[in-house]
């Protein structure tokens, strides 16, 4: 992906989280990291338009820029954030803001889910273990190795939440998976974050890989 076409990667990943219900809230944002520049481009659901911003700390802006550059220095094979989410995902919070593992695809995809962080400081910790779905200070965090693998994961999660947030409502207790599957299908997805931070630390786009 060439420095020009990350304004219309932008709009177009916008657009599906859009029509998929997943930026519900017109504060909600999304932004592309472009590992050749150093820079991101961010924007929010309320406005088409975006901004390209410098990638280090700098001047700091609104806390939502400040968000997502904390997620990239956090994690260096993201090259995609979204703040947001589906109406439950958004239930988090009210349930501790963790899920466990319990489903087969929500750990090949998208790792294990960290405790709730409250501070910037504590981001770090949190995203350590490579998960791609994190809560903090009530925002819920969508991780993306690329746009595709971002909105794929943000649908993903709904899907799962909504099992997950009314039987958990109603009492019902669920099982986590075994250990070894969730050894061996978390094992594939940190061996496909570590080919993508090696991209990103060349300057590099990281490669879609198959089978989501």
């Amino acid at each position: 992906m060439s420095e020009e076409t990350f304004p219309e990667t932008w709009r177009s990943l916008r657009q599906r989280l859009l029509a998929r219900g997943l930026m519900p809230q017109a504060s909600d944002s999304v932004s592309l990291r472009d590992p050749a520049s150093g820079r991101m481009w961010w924007g929010t659901a309320g406005d088409a338009s975006m901004q390209a911003l410098p990638l280090d700390p700098g001047p700091q802006g609104s806390p939502g820029v400040a968000l997502h550059r904390a997620v990239y220095q956090a994690r260096q094979d993201v090259c995609a954030v979204l703040v947001g989410g589906g109406p439950f995902c958004r239930q988090m919070s009210a349930f501790g803001g963790w899920m466990p593992a319990v489903f087969d695809e929500q750990i090949r995809q998208l790792g294990h889910m960290a405790p709730p962080t409250h501070h910037l400081s504590q981001l770090p910790g949190a995203l350590a273990e490579g998960g791609n779905v994190a809560l903090h200070a009530g925002q819920l965090l969508l991780l993306g190795m690329t746009p595709s693998r971002l909105a794929l994961n943000a649908e993903l999660f709904e899907k799962c939440a909504k099992a997950w947030v009314p039987a958990t409502a109603s009492g019902a207790k669920l099982r986590t998976l075994p250990w070894l599957v969730r050894h061996v299908a978390n094992g594939r997805l940190m061996k496909e974050e570590a080919r993508a931070r090696e991209q990103v630390r060349r300057g590099l786009r990281p490669e879609e890989t198959r089978g989501y």
